[in-house]
């Protein structure tokens, strides 16, 4: 009696994820490493990253670990001619790492304004700057590469005291569709993936006490979303057919109704 090996859909293609180093990066590593992707890890915690990888390996999979800012334009740069030094380039991006700090307005809490948009907005172009001419070179060799931004469920509903954070997850999703424009004839397929309530650092990050009874609220009532359903729903987007592009997808808990 023989073993089948198990399905590798995305063998052969390299995938890079940013914000690797917890939460939805992180799962989203492991699960395009157990599809088959050499998998390039970015994050800023050395350490996390390199437990990862060495997770990844144990499984049978492909890991490189970059220990990068994304906020820091050169570094991401660098890290892109890297990828495309040892790698031949990526025909896969996950842009995932940002930050959500929500507070009153009236508060003019600058500094965390400033902070959710260098990250969330700058940190996403500076990846978008240093990676983009390889996912359109892969895609024109392969027929088909993925741009996977991470925006969220706040890009479309009101949250009192998100402002910040919703308006930079606005961008993301409009963004999105409009680089989906541009390079979609290009046979680069662009996708905004909008969640809803994801147990990660997130709210760990949280200050504002009126948010943090909010979260604390929402987890008592709703069972939130593990970090490896939007992990699948990543995977699902990279394996499906290069015809096919998904442009937006909203995953939320199905206790959430907002």
């Amino acid at each position: 009696m023989t073993t089948q090996s198990p399905v590798r859909p995305l063998a052969g293609r390299v995938a890079v994820i940013t914000g690797a180093s917890s939460g939805i990066g992180e799962a989203s590593a492991e699960k395009l490493a157990a599809l088959g992707a050499h998998v390039v890890v970015l994050a800023r915690r050395v350490e996390r990253l390199a437990d990862l990888v060495v997770r990844i390996e144990k499984n049978g999979g492909q890991a490189l670990a970059i220990a990068v800012d994304v906020t820091d334009a050169a570094a991401v740069q660098a890290a892109a001619d890297r990828v495309a030094a040892e790698l031949g380039g990526a025909d896969l991006v996950f842009n995932n790492a940002g930050v959500m700090l929500p507070a009153p307005i009236e508060e003019l809490a600058r500094d965390q304004w400033q902070h959710q948009i260098d990250l969330n907005i700058t940190g996403l172009m500076n990846v978008i700057g240093a990676f983009t001419p390889q996912l359109v070179e892969a895609a024109g060799e392969r027929g088909v590469a993925d741009l996977v931004n991470t925006s969220s469920i706040a890009a479309q509903n009101i949250y009192p005291n998100f402002a910040v954070y919703t308006a930079t997850k606005a961008y993301v999703t409009h963004l999105s569709r409009h680089l989906r424009v541009e390079l979609g004839p290009k046979n680069v397929r662009v996708a905004a993936i909008e969640p809803g309530i994801v147990g990660t650092e997130l709210q760990s990050h949280v200050t504002d006490a009126g948010a943090q009874a909010w979260l604390a609220g929402a987890k008592e009532t709703i069972e939130w979303l593990a970090p490896q359903d939007v992990a699948e729903t990543i995977g699902f987007l990279a394996t499906l057919p290069p015809r096919v592009n998904l442009q937006q997808i909203t995953i939320m808990p199905t206790g959430q109704t907002s």
